[in-house]
């Protein structure tokens, strides 16, 4: 027999129960408040990587994000039927595609990021700034301490078995 508290009460003194349980739960709320701009969590990174580098081909999208290039044509069918974004030839490369937000995405990129402020407002409502600061810190330590990419989420690739995502 073990000396290990099996009860609720015990997870809740571990870090990696505690950070793995408010995980779960912000992934689920994040889905929710970005629901009434009509797409996801996944929708939402790549929408935001075009932002900032628009005209990105597919094979760069997926080596960026992580994501194996089945999930990724999926994505960009999706937001392409959803007039977000749009497919064109690449300008220097005539093999490929290069992926270009459309004037919605723009208004749609706005809701999302209106979600983000409102499920931070939502769950550091008790904090105040130097707390919220600290958490911050502390995570962002936590994220390259364990060699994590900035501002990629791992979960976007559905699968952390998967083939390498641009094979």
């Amino acid at each position: 027999m073990t000396d290990v508290d099996p009860s609720p009460a015990s997870l809740f003194e571990r870090p990696a129960f505690l950070l793995g349980q408010l995980g779960s739960h912000t992934a689920g709320r994040f889905s929710d408040l970005l629901e009434p701009a009509g797409i996801g969590p996944r929708h939402f990174g790549m929408l935001r990587l075009l932002r900032e580098h628009d005209g990105q081909s597919q094979q760069q999208l997926c080596e960026t994000l992580g994501i194996h290039r089945n999930v990724m044509v999926g994505l960009v069918d999706e937001l392409e039927k959803r007039e977000l974004v749009e497919r064109r030839k690449h300008p220097t490369d005539r093999r490929a595609h290069a992926v270009y937000l459309l004037p919605a995405a723009h208004e749609v990129l706005a809701r999302a990021y209106e979600a983000v402020d409102a499920l931070e407002s939502e769950l550091f409502a008790n904090f105040g700034a130097q707390d919220r600061a600290t958490l911050l810190a502390l995570l962002q330590r936590l994220s390259v301490d364990n060699g994590l990419r900035r501002g990629i989420h791992p979960g976007l690739t559905g699968d952390r078995s998967a083939p390498p995502p641009c094979s």
